[in-house]
């Protein structure tokens, strides 16, 4: 993991050089240009805000090509930096896995086979695909069918031991495992959509035929694996209120509440309990389609024995096209199969701990000072990291000269473009500024936590990487004032101009995100 600390050190040696050159031809760093007078005397005015009385804020900016730091406010705190994690979790994937990486899903058989009839287990092994669709395990099906096996006499396993078999992350609070940002992590498992929302199926309700009847309920991908239990009712008129809950320790999913005559349909996403056994009956009923009878029973966990014989297989896309759902839509179980796949490649271990271990170290050869922080997930939804946003900004600064930067640079979200696969997050926000369409970064949130951290390019064309983390505030959001600061940045410049000296106006108003939600948890997403 630390092949390249000698390349890495040799830049940092040239860009100490460089910004000591630079501060030469400027200012000091007792005598700051009238440029960054005025920065400062905005970014504080922005902090000064009412909503962060009370509240911690981590602010720190930097010139990438001078090495300079333009602001810094609390820049060695610790701060709770929610999705921000995933900017260490998605660099060191790319870096470790590498941009060509995939996942591997395949079938295999153990027995005899004679005349259509295999004489013993069927074999479906995880590989960790977090993109894998029903349609993908109907096609595995229909190539273990163009195998010529009709019949299995005995059981279909899912192998799932690529990884461990803690499900959730070791910090998560209870209240948030119905929700889909919060699925449990298995080696094999199924996405509902092309969000890639692992572990979890859409829930519908469509209204009933008469006022008093049932709503209709469906599930995308159509399973065995949840119960319905439907306690909703079809009113002539009035507000929606269905309500989908999945029961804490099993896969009954509660529908209550009400849906109008002529209503369009109620969706939600609910987890599901063992995503394994859930993969496993997507792909038994698609056997079944394909004329594949099996005469055993499913069973969960136990490993492909090395005598099996391959019949089928599925690659996922390559780990640079997942970088644009994980980061643009900010997902969760992306974040956490990369890190028990780093764990997996690097020690032969796919657990949170191996593939925390394996983050730590490329981001400390990167030059993050990881005596300063904790990383207790890939994702940010513990509550338990700590990250100081000067070692954001460190990590934003070294890999631009790493050989998939620009892959991963368009993968983060893009301020005020609408389109959700460019602005993700933020999609939404910062529309018709100087930041809009310039603010490439990763947003954050968790009640009381919010954190923006990236790059913009200044108005005399500086890429500035910054890192924005703010902590317990009281108020709903504080998304406009890590706005503004991305706005002020944008307009920043050491040009003396009359633009320069103009107030930065305020942020454009950002959508209210519930409680506890990260923007993009919220479907379809708003922000």
């Amino acid at each position: 993991m630390h092949r390249r600390l000698f390349p890495r050190a040799l830049a940092v040696l040239v860009l100490v050089a460089t910004a000591a050159t630079a501060g030469a031809t400027t200012a000091t760093a007792e005598a700051p240009t009238p440029a960054q007078t005025r920065l400062h005397a905005t970014i504080d005015a922005v902090l000064a805000d009412s909503r962060l009385d009370g509240a911690q804020a981590g602010v720190v900016v930097v010139d990438t090509t001078t090495g300079r730091t333009l602001y810094d406010r609390n820049g060695t705190r610790r701060l709770i930096p929610a999705s921000n994690t995933k900017l260490f979790t998605s660099a060191a994937a790319m870096e470790l896995l590498g941009p060509g990486h995939r996942f591997t899903t395949d079938v295999s058989a153990d027995g005899p086979r004679h005349a259509g009839m295999l004489s013993g287990d069927l074999y479906l092994r995880g590989g960790g695909d977090p993109t894998i669709l029903a349609a993908d395990y109907d096609r595995l099906a229909a190539q273990v069918a163009a195998t010529g096996v009709r019949v299995v006499a005995g059981n279909l396993v899912a192998d799932d031991t690529r990884y461990d078999r803690d499900r959730l992350g070791p910090d998560w609070t209870w209240d948030d495992e119905p929700y889909y940002y919060a699925a449990q992590v298995s080696a094999l498992t199924v996405a509902p959509d092309t969000d890639y929302d692992a572990g979890t199926v859409i829930v519908h309700a469509a209204p009933g035929t008469r006022a008093g009847a049932r709503p209709k309920i469906t599930m995308t991908p159509d399973n065995g694996w949840l119960r319905i239990e439907n306690r909703a009712e079809t009113v002539t008129e009035g507000e929606t209120t269905i309500s989908f809950e999945r029961e804490h320790g099993g896969n009954t999913v509660v529908v209550t509440g009400q849906i109008a005559l002529g209503q369009a349909t109620e969706s939600d996403w609910v987890t599901v309990w063992e995503p394994t056994g859930y993969a496993a009956d997507v792909f038994r009923s698609a056997l079944r389609r394909h004329g594949v009878r099996v005469l055993g029973r499913t069973v969960l966990g136990a490993a492909t024995p090395d005598t099996a014989k391959p019949l089928a297989r599925h690659d996922s896309m390559p780990l640079t096209d997942l970088m644009v759902p994980f980061l643009k839509l900010s997902n969760n179980g992306h974040a956490e199969v990369l890190t028990k796949e780093l764990g997996r490649q690097l020690s032969g271990s796919g657990t949170w701990a191996a593939g925390l271990s394996a983050i730590s170290g490329y981001v400390g050869d990167t030059g993050v000072d990881t005596g300063t922080l904790r990383q207790r997930d890939g994702s940010g939804l513990s509550r338990r990291n700590l990250v100081p946003p000067g070692q954001f900004v460190t990590l934003l600064s070294a890999v631009r000269a790493e050989p998939w930067f620009d892959t991963w640079y368009a993968a983060l979200p893009v301020a005020g473009n609408p389109n959700r696969l460019v602005g993700g997050t933020l999609r939404s926000r910062m529309s018709g500024t100087a930041a809009a369409n310039n603010v490439h970064a990763k947003t954050g949130s968790l009640t009381g936590a919010s954190a923006l951290s990236g790059y913009v390019t200044s108005a005399d064309g500086r890429l500035l990487a910054f890192s924005i983390v703010l902590n317990n505030y009281l108020t709903s959001s504080v998304k406009g004032l890590e706005d503004q600061i991305a706005i002020a940045l944008a307009a920043y410049t050491e040009r003396e101009t009359a633009t320069a000296r103009r107030t930065v106006p305020a942020a454009p108003e950002s959508p209210r995100v519930p409680e506890g939600r990260e923007c993009s948890w919220v479907k379809p997403a708003l922000c």
